[in-house]
């Protein structure tokens, strides 16, 4: 009888361990204790370092530098036997984009130069060129060997993309490829005016792509069809588009992945695991795994390898991931630890992951609101002030929705006409950069009769950041440019006394839509600004729901009144479409200012316009105190709601260093067509409740989120 066919790890292996090897490891790896370590933390693979910059195994490629105290043993081999025996999937861990001075001295013509002929260095390392023979042959040959000695299921590589955008390879391998393949030569600096460095920007999107697609070619060709080599890639896009990685176009090459995203930045808080997880599942689908590298270590800033991470911290950057799709990956630098504090996070936090797996993946998210990015915006029309221009837009509509408790899902720009079917609008988040087919995708959206949130300089450029004579979008939002602006998008420390950022919105109450918009401000005719306005022309069939005030004196008090009180200038205006469809545009740049500050006037007024726009088709209502981030799911004919809790650490900024429980909460959820759910199972509290039934909504009542919760309707 024929056994069933199992599937390829890279759909089945949900917890994975990493003990990142240092060099030092060969002569004190204590394999009985990680052996026992994999048991009581549940994973079913593990990472184990290979080869690259430092080889844990002998190898027969002379230049490869082996571990300091590695002498013949072969470290990497015996962590790979004892895997195998616990039944454990294994990875191949590279880091290969440096290597030591006898390499260099050898092949020089392999590593990346500057301008002047120097050779990029990266401490006491060689940078390799991702262009030259030592990507193109050489770590093929030792992707080759490791394959030949230990058949791993497949191979990692935790910096292959090569130099960052800020540096330029002038070796003459760069110089004669960029040649053929663009007829120009190469850049003498970074300028974005200068249409060789854009140029340079694209081409060497294509070069990472290139080792992507040689690398796979390899594993598969040595190992088998399902020996990926899969890198390993960051979650922050401005991080990706800096490195060269493309996530639309890794992601159509691979079924998984290996996601190194480690901790919380304070600019964007624990929410921005659960967005990476849905940026990612929404490029490779929602059956798809990706595993993250939560790091045991404390990661951070500063960062300690040898310390530990405090437990609540990495427990709510895997929960947010959880709630995301993420899969847990533990990791810890060194295989000897002083502070043991770090054993303690991953069996709690892996045990219950295996208890309630089956509901932590190939969901089907359920949202209305879509948030447009775009990896190429980021680059032409973000360029050196991404974070800025790009980032904190989109972080502010995001989480003024998760303050407002709207699911949201992230739509890239090419796929609209795919993934806009079932969402009653659309937010274009100061999406400067977009191609006249996107434009296209987003007309099209709007005429079927969708809502659309549009902010900022958004079409306002074509794909390489050249200005357009109009907005790309200006027939559906009824605006044009004037290029011109008010204000800045910042505050600088300096500039707290004058009144250059004293600026406000007046709210038109009185009329609707404005009325919508105006919901939480029934006592306020005025709410704070302080940013950018856009200043646009807009057409006689357009509402104007918001106008701008002029900045007046901050200090001294006695001068802090209104000279003018009143312009004509629109701050947000709203578009009703003949097809009934509802368009909203942002002159000011509210997203910006609530990414940045957290007013709460901004936060409310983001997702007043959002519901408008969306015409409050929204699935969820979540009534309590507290910052939750809310994930819903249908898994079969039950519904999945995460209830994140992030009003965690709010006393001051840094590691987390206790939970702090949020609720109750009221919960109502209106189920899609065919899911009838009964009952609520709480799978963290523990204990279940009987829901109640209300005009096609079910009801029911979260007592106590600490870190999370997970409820099944079923």
């Amino acid at each position: 009888m024929t056994s069933p066919r199992k599937d390829p790890w890279y759909r089945r292996t949900l917890r994975w361990g990493q003990t990142n090897l240092t060099e030092k490891d060969p002569v004190r790896y204590d394999a009985e204790w990680w052996r026992e370590y994999w048991r009581r933390t549940r994973v079913q693979g593990v990472i184990v370092n290979a080869g690259g910059i430092v080889a844990y195994y002998p190898s027969a490629l002379r230049l490869q530098h082996r571990a300091a105290f590695l002498g013949n043993h072969d470290l990497y081999g015996e962590v790979v036997r004892a895997a195998r025996e616990e039944g454990l999937v294994v990875l191949a861990r590279m880091d290969s984009n440096r290597a030591a001075e006898d390499f260099y001295l050898e092949h020089p013509d392999w590593f990346a130069l500057d301008a002047e002929g120097r050779p990029y260095r990266a401490g006491d390392l060689y940078v390799a060129c991702v262009n030259g023979p030592y990507y193109r042959s050489y770590l093929p040959s030792v992707l080759e060997e490791i394959i030949a000695r230990s058949a791993p299921d497949g191979i990692t590589d935790n910096s292959w993309s090569g130099l960052d955008r800020d540096h330029i390879c002038y070796c003459e391998n760069c110089r004669r490829a960029f040649r053929a393949d663009v007829n120009l030569s190469l850049p003498p600096s970074v300028d974005w005016a200068d249409d060789a460095y854009r140029r340079w920007i694209e081409w060497s999107y294509q070069q990472r792509l290139a080792v992507w697609d040689l690398n796979n070619q390899v594993t598969t060709g040595a190992g088998g069809a399902d020996c990926l080599w899969i890198g390993m890639n960051g979650g922050d896009l401005v991080s990706q588009s800096r490195r060269f990685r493309d996530h639309k176009a890794i992601c159509e090459r691979t079924p998984i992945i290996m996601l190194d995203s480690q901790y919380r930045q304070e600019r964007s808080g624990f929410q921005a695991n659960g967005d990476s997880g849905k940026v990612l599942h929404g490029l490779l689908g929602w059956d798809a795994l990706v595993p993250e590298s939560t790091a045991m270590y404390d990661a951070g800033t500063p960062t300690f390898r040898l310390g530990s991470k405090p437990e609540p911290e990495a427990r709510m950057w895997a929960v947010e991931g959880f709630a995301a799709g993420i899969q847990p990956w533990w990791h810890h630098i060194g295989s000897v630890h002083e502070d043991r504090r770090q054993y303690a996070t991953a069996p709690r936090l892996f045990g219950w992951h295996e208890r309630h797996q089956d509901v932590l993946v190939d969901r089907t998210p359920i949202a209305t609101v879509g948030v447009v990015w775009s990896q190429r915006s980021i680059d032409f029309h973000g360029r050196d002030d991404a974070e800025s221009r790009s980032m904190l837009p989109y972080r502010g509509f995001t989480d003024a929705l998760i303050r407002d408790r709207i699911p949201y899902l992230p739509v890239h720009a090419d796929h609209i006409a795919r993934d806009g079917a079932d969402l009653a609008v659309l937010v274009v988040p100061n999406v400067g950069a977009l191609t006249e087919a996107q434009c296209d995708g987003i007309r099209a959206y709007a005429e079927a009769g969708g809502g659309l949130v549009v902010s900022g300089e958004s079409s306002a450029y074509d794909e390489w950041g050249e200005r357009r004579p109009d907005l790309g979008l200006a027939d559906l939002l009824g605006v044009h440019p004037t290029w011109t602006h008010h204000g800045t998008s910042g505050i600088s420390p300096a500039s707290w006394e004058t009144y250059g950022t004293h600026t406000y919105l007046r709210l038109y109450a009185g009329t609707s839509p404005a009325a919508d918009l105006a919901r939480g401000f029934e006592q306020t005719e005025l709410l704070p600004f302080g940013g950018r306005l856009e200043v646009v022309r807009p057409e006689p069939d357009v509402n104007v729901a918001l106008t701008w005030v002029p900045p007046f004196p901050i200090y001294p008090p006695e001068k802090s009144w209104m000279a003018s009180p009143r312009t004509d200038l629109p701050a947000v205006v709203t578009r009703v479409g003949a097809n009934g469809s509802r368009a909203a545009y942002l002159a000011a740049d509210v997203d910006r200012c609530y990414a940045r500050y957290h007013h709460p006037d901004h936060g409310r007024l983001l997702a007043n316009v959002v519901r408008w726009a969306a015409r409050d088709v929204v699935p969820l209502a979540v009534e309590g105190a507290g910052v939750v981030d809310c994930h819903l799911y249908r898994k079969g004919t039950s519904l999945v709601l995460h209830l994140v809790n992030l009003d965690q650490g709010g006393a001051w900024r840094g590691r987390l260093q206790e939970l702090t429980p949020s609720g109750p909460f009221e919960v109502r959820v209106r189920p899609p067509a065919g899911v009838s759910p009964v009952r609520a199972e709480f799978l963290v509290a523990g204990g279940d409740a009987e829901l109640g039934h209300d005009g096609g909504w079910v009801r029911f009542r979260a007592e106590r989120v600490v870190d999370h919760e997970v409820v099944v309707l079923s």
